[in-house]
C-alpha cells in the first residue's frame, strides 16, 4: 500500500495556501463512514482554516458509500474500511498507489451513563448480559456497516441470534446505536468504540471480548473521478499529521503512523 510522505516544509505550505484567498479556494467533496464523523467534524474545519479550501462532507455507512461510488457518484476523497477500498480499486473506480491507512477501531459494548455496568469480560459474559437486557441496538447488517454485519455473526456465534431479534432496535440508516441508548430506547449498544463515545450520556464498558472482536482500518483513497485531486491530496497529508493523530486517539480511534 502507497503511503504519501508528509514533507516538514507542509505547515508553511498551508500557510500559504490560507493566505492565497478565495481566488484560489477548491471545494473538496469527502465520502466518509460515520466511523470517522466525529473525527472529520474536528479535522475538517481546521483544515479549512489552514488551506482556505472548503471540504464538503457526506458521511454513511460504507456499504452505502461502496454502492454510490460504484454507481457513479463523485467525489474527491473516500474515507472507508481498507476492504472497502480494496474492492473499489479493483472495479476501477479508485486511483491505484492513492489509498493510506489512517486508522484502526474496535466494536465496543455501551451503556446509558449512570446505569449498572454488566460484565462483557468473556464470550459467555457477554451472551449473559445480551440475554438479560430487555432491548439492544446495533446497526442494521442490511445497511452493511462494518460493526452491524461483525455484530450479527457474533450473535449467531453465541447461539442467540434468533432471541435476540425481538429485543433490537436498529438506528436509522447512517445513525448511531449510541443515539437511541441516550434517549433511553435500548439498554445496551453496539458500535464501534469511536462511535459509541462520540455521544454524551454513554458509558463505554469495553471492546467485544477474546476472539469475538473484529478490528477494521479504515483507509483514505482518491476516486478515479475526482475534480480537485491536489487539494484532496493535501487533505490526506493533513489526516497524516500528528495533529490529527492526537485527535483520532482522542475520538477512541488508533491512529497508523506513517512509517517513514
Amino acid at each position: 500500500m502507497k503511503r504519501i510522505s508528509i514533507p516538514v516544509v507542509y505547515a508553511i505550505a498551508l500557510a500559504l495556501g490560507g493566505m492565497a484567498g478565495s481566488a484560489s479556494a477548491a471545494e473538496i467533496k469527502v465520502l466518509s463512514t460515520i466511523a470517522l464523523q466525529s473525527v472529520m467534524e474536528d479535522l475538517a474545519p481546521q483544515f479549512e482554516r489552514a488551506a482556505g479550501d472548503k471540504v464538503t462532507i457526506t458521511f454513511g455507512l460504507s456499504g452505502a458509500i461502496v454502492k454510490r461510488v460504484q454507481e457513479g457518484e463523485t467525489a474527491d476523497l473516500l474515507l472507508v474500511p481498507q476492504s472497502a477500498v480494496d474492492g473499489l480499486l479493483k472495479a476501477g473506480k479508485v486511483q491505484p498507489g492513492s489509498d493510506f491507512s489512517l486508522a484502526r477501531s474496535s466494536v465496543g459494548v455501551a451503556v446509558r451513563k449512570g446505569a449498572p455496568k454488566p460484565d462483557i469480560s468473556t464470550p459467555e459474559a457477554l451472551k449473559r448480559t445480551l440475554v438479560a437486557a430487555e432491548s439492544i441496538s446495533y446497526s442494521n447488517p442490511a445497511f452493511g456497516g462494518a460493526s452491524g454485519v461483525h455484530f450479527a455473526k457474533v450473535l449467531e456465534r453465541l447461539g442467540i441470534a434468533e432471541e435476540m431479534k425481538a429485543k433490537t432496535k436498529h438506528p436509522p440508516e447512517g445513525g448511531l446505536a449510541a443515539r437511541l441508548l441516550a434517549a433511553g430506547e435500548a439498554e445496551i449498544a453496539v458500535q464501534q468504540i469511536g462511535e459509541l463515545i462520540s455521544i454524551e450520556g454513554v458509558d463505554l464498558l469495553g471492546p467485544l471480548p477474546g476472539d469475538l472482536q473484529s478490528v477494521t482500518t479504515y483507509a483514505a483513497a482518491i476516486p478515479s473521478a475526482v475534480h480537485q485531486p491536489g487539494s484532496a491530496r493535501a487533505l490526506i497529508r493533513y489526516l497524516q499529521s500528528p495533529k490529527a493523530a492526537a485527535v483520532m486517539k482522542a475520538k477512541g480511534l488508533d491512529p497508523i503512523a506513517d512509517s517513514r
